[in-house]
């Protein structure tokens, strides 16, 4: 059954949840901190996070970006309300994807099963090749899902793997923000544009030289992103 760890400071909210979420299938480890839930991990790894964001003490940008530096765990974030800076800070903290509060159990969980699909499939990038694939500096070995740069791995959280992977499957070929929602994310998925912005800026960080003049990842203004052309 897949292990959830759900941080969360409201212990209505907390065994709400942590009920619904037992009752269709899963683990539930629940705590009420994010110092509690970062020693929980270090002790006793989860299959995926649900991560309230105002927390006391740490709050959960914080267990988010330490969660995020230490590994690719999957991690859905909860927000008091659908604002811009919350979710956007959140997601650029590196939180996979959010639900707004009061977070109702059947969308929660519907959250998880894309989420641990995404993580836990294989990748739908289109043409996939047995070797390893060459895009200037960049190596991109798709059966073994590893990423490097002048031959140095480069350490990607699931989403920014599958989102590199999708696009450079057709190098130059526009794809828009509901095209990578629904292939990226989950097929018919319908989400936010800005889990896609915020995961571009993620993955720019990481793979190119200067996030702010793009090499790999280009946006076209208006249409969405590409690959390249290098």
């Amino acid at each position: 059954m897949p292990r959830v760890l759900l941080i969360e400071d409201d212990q209505a909210v907390r065994d709400g949840l942590r009920l619904a979420l037992t009752y269709q299938g899963h683990t539930v480890e629940a705590v009420e901190t994010g110092e509690e839930g970062l020693a929980r991990l270090a002790g006793d790894p989860a299959d995926v996070v649900v991560l309230d964001l105002m927390l006391p003490g740490m709050d959960g940008f914080e267990v988010c970006r330490r969660i995020r530096a230490s590994g690719d765990l999957p991690i859905i974030m909860l927000t008091a309300r659908n604002d811009d800076i919350d979710v956007v800070a959140g997601l650029e903290a590196g939180a996979d994807d959010y639900v707004v509060k009061p977070a109702q159990a059947r969308v929660l969980e519907a959250r998880i099963r894309a989420v641990l699909r995404r993580t836990g499939g294989e990748p739908r990038g289109q043409g996939a090749k047995p070797g390893p694939e060459r895009h200037g500096d960049l190596t991109i070995d798709r059966e073994g899902l590893v990423v490097s740069k002048h031959g140095t791995v480069i350490g990607l959280a699931p989403t920014e793997l599958r989102l590199l992977l999708e696009l450079s499957a057709s190098p130059g070929r526009v794809l828009s923000r509901q095209q990578l929602l629904e292939s990226v994310w989950d097929q018919g998925y319908l989400g936010d544009s800005r889990l896609v912005d915020a995961c571009v800026q993620r993955l720019r960080s990481k793979i190119e030289d200067d996030a702010a003049k793009p090499v790999y990842v280009q946006t076209l203004r208006g249409f969405g992103y590409r690959f390249g052309p290098l």
